[in-house]
């Protein structure tokens, strides 16, 4: 991890799954309460999260040097599609934060924040990510150049197939 602005890669999974499990519970806070005012560090913890890693986010960092290391052994995964999802993310908790605080549509804002329920509770459940699924979908039609994540082009390695 270099520069401020920058991604860890690998990234450690059980940090991500956890980072997923408390996005799933502050959602389901503010569908539960309507406290659309809880979507600020929400959104926040995004936009920190896909710009400098767990450097300004208060939660990745938690999850990536307290929680995670309690956890056991780390599991490494690619960063690049980790980043990805963290924008997807980052997309969708700002317009849950428009709609629901800037123009009072709290229709809307439920209907953004909602998507975040099966996207971070497969995550943190299962380790299932639809944002990496995307991402890997955009490799395979070229709209990502393979340059921005050979391992995530080269599945022999985590098929235990790799060449010495």
């Amino acid at each position: 991890m270099n520069g401020f602005f920058s991604f860890p890669n690998p990234v450690n999974d059980k940090a991500a799954r956890t980072v997923a499990a408390v996005v799933l519970a502050q959602v389901l806070v503010i569908l539960v309460t309507g406290w659309y005012w809880l979507t600020i560090p929400l959104a926040y913890g995004f936009w920190a999260r896909v710009l400098t890693g767990p450097k300004l986010s208060p939660l990745g960092w938690t999850a990536m040097n307290v929680i995670a290391p309690r956890l056991g052994e780390k599991v490494p995964v690619a960063g690049p599609p980790k980043r990805f999802a963290q924008g997807m993310g980052t997309v969708i908790s700002s317009l849950a934060l428009l709609f629901g605080l800037v123009l009072r549509d709290h229709s809307l804002a439920t209907v953004f924040l909602a998507m975040f329920i099966p996207a971070a509770g497969l995550e943190s459940l299962f380790g299932y990510c639809l944002g990496c699924k995307a991402f890997a979908l955009l490799m395979r039609v070229g709209l990502v150049p393979e340059e921005v994540c050979a391992e995530c082009a080269d599945i022999s390695g985590r098929l235990g197939l790799a060449q010495s």
